[in-house]
């Protein structure tokens, strides 16, 4: 038995993880199995064709690593292949929105690297899911209502997720042997062998511009994480393709406030926005896959840096977060997509996967630096955080939702360091979130003075409370050898698991 936590945005997730503790595996094993029973159980937020990206501390070391799990545009993915098709923009749903899976392979490595179990037993508990069934959360069956329009227009996502209310049982069967599939076989079969190719037949099918060609060349990237520091902590955030210099620019801005300014009400929202606002702007104009243009690091991090540039956020993603420790010293901060709700709308027949829509981000613009190309990885929403003090790992933290998980991210850390705040009430505590417009300030319902919001200079969107908006937060702090706390967000179906 392995003494650790893990929290995620689902029971049935964290129970799996806290199982595969339970059972000898360590906080990597663990992470892996809650995410596989994500992809299962959440399907609006996430998929096994979606893509995962992990920060890693391993136990001993000096210092955490990054992994990027992100799949890769088609190589017949041209800006003049979209616009073939009537698109003056990049369309959001459809697909020539699907780019190549990157969570399977990235499954793999993180396994392959820090593990202690096989594929096989960590996927099991998903498997037994999607082939047995589960019940329909509130949050699920509000999803799949919403959704309808968009399942509607595909036969095989209409058959798998019709609109169902809380309570029912949803089986998916096809799943359950894609994921017993890549138990037995590794993850070869997902990529090049007949998983591959019912992929690959889909999009196809659609007339889509992902190849076979290009699930088979798919690998991910270890990484160094990029380092900025915060009050007596160093934050660790993963460098592009993702917005994780984004994160660090707000948090390295947010570093020169006083603690007693950041509390929250109406007095906060200037200085937050402050720090969004020339964050965004320099993610907007830098942040694509460095194989193609590198983004330079110095003004994110120089907070003297305060030039603003022209946004052109998307509003919208649906993911998971989740993070786990050991008592072996292993720290795992993880987050994982279908990038916007139920992904592209598509699921590939005899597969039960929604393939992603992670291709929305990039841009039809020839000059814009995440304009569209062959075999790209377009600039990425999804970042894992961690936070080390005197040398070692003390927090780890993370959101989802899309475009706004900087921000969302800068408030868990602002409740955890300034106002000392104990995870679950960090992750619980009311949000704003400046909307992709860059003017509009969407604010929880409770939030404190939401109320006054409405007279003040700010345009407000007043939200109910507990909004999945403002993302499904959790967090883990160490305290010591076996010595942790731990949030998982009301906003979620989640919950916090400790293997004792």
């Amino acid at each position: 038995m392995t003494k650790g936590v893990i929290a995620t945005p689902h029971h049935l997730a964290s129970e799996a993880g806290a199982s595969v503790l339970r059972d000898g595996g360590n906080a990597i094993d663990a992470v892996i199995a809650a995410d596989a029973v994500l992809c299962v159980v959440y399907p609006s937020m996430t998929s096994v064709a979606g893509d995962l990206m992990a920060i890693v501390w391993p136990a001993g070391a000096g210092a955490p690593v990054g992994l990027i799990g992100a799949g890769r545009s088609g190589e017949l993915a041209t800006i003049e292949a979209v616009r073939s098709r009537g698109h003056a923009q990049m369309p959001v749903r459809g697909v020539l929105t699907v780019t190549v899976p990157g969570t399977v392979e990235a499954w793999g490595r993180l396994l392959e690297r820090f593990g202690t179990f096989g594929l096989g037993a960590v996927l099991e508990p998903a498997a037994a899911l999607a082939r047995d069934g589960y019940v329909i959360t509130a949050h699920l069956s509000r999803f799949l209502m919403d959704a309808a329009d968009l399942l509607g227009r595909e036969p095989a996502a209409q058959a798998l997720y019709p609109p169902m209310e809380a309570g029912m049982l949803l089986r998916n069967p096809d799943l359950a042997s894609v994921l017993q599939s890549i138990g037995r076989g590794g993850i070869g079969g997902f990529y090049r062998g007949e998983i591959a190719a019912e992929i690959a037949a889909a999009i196809k099918r659609r007339e889509g511009l992902v190849t076979a060609q290009d699930l088979a060349a798919h690998r991910s990237e270890w990484v160094d994480p990029v380092k900025v520091a915060y009050r007596d902590l160093v934050v660790y955030e993963l460098p592009p393709p993702t917005q994780g210099l984004a994160a660090a620019a707000m948090l390295a801005r947010l570093n020169t406030v006083p603690p007693r300014s950041l509390r929250p009400g109406i007095d906060f929202i200037e200085p937050f926005k402050r720090a969004r606002d020339v964050a965004y702007g320099l993610r907007d104009r830098y942040i694509t896959d460095p194989d193609f243009a590198k983004a330079p690091p110095a003004p994110f991090l120089d907070p003297t840096h305060v030039a603003r540039e022209k946004t052109t956020s998307l509003e919208g993603g649906d993911t998971v977060y989740m993070c786990a420790a050991d008592e072996h010293g292993n720290v795992v901060s993880l987050i994982q997509s279908v990038a916007f709700d139920f992904g592209s709308g598509i699921v590939a027949e005899g597969t039960g996967m929604l393939l992603q829509n992670r291709g929305s981000y990039f841009s039809l613009d020839p000059k814009h630096v995440n304009r569209l190309e062959p075999r790209k990885r377009t600039m990425h929403t999804l970042i894992p955080a961690m936070a080390s003090k005197d040398g070692r790992p003390w927090a780890a933290f993370g959101s989802m939702g899309g475009d706004g998980q900087p921000q969302l991210q800068a408030q868990v850390l602002v409740n955890l360091v300034d106002h000392g705040l104990e995870p679950a009430e960090a992750v619980a505590r009311p949000r704003i979130r400046i909307l992709a417009d860059g003017v509009t300030v969407s604010v929880e319902a409770d939030y404190p003075g939401a109320g006054g919001l409405s007279h003040s200079k700010w345009k407000v969107e007043l939200m109910p409370p507990k909004h999945h908006l403002f993302g499904h937060a959790h967090s883990i702090v160490i305290d010591g050898p076996n010595q942790w706390r731990a949030g998982a967000d009301p906003r979620s179906d989640g919950s916090v698991e400790f293997a004792p």
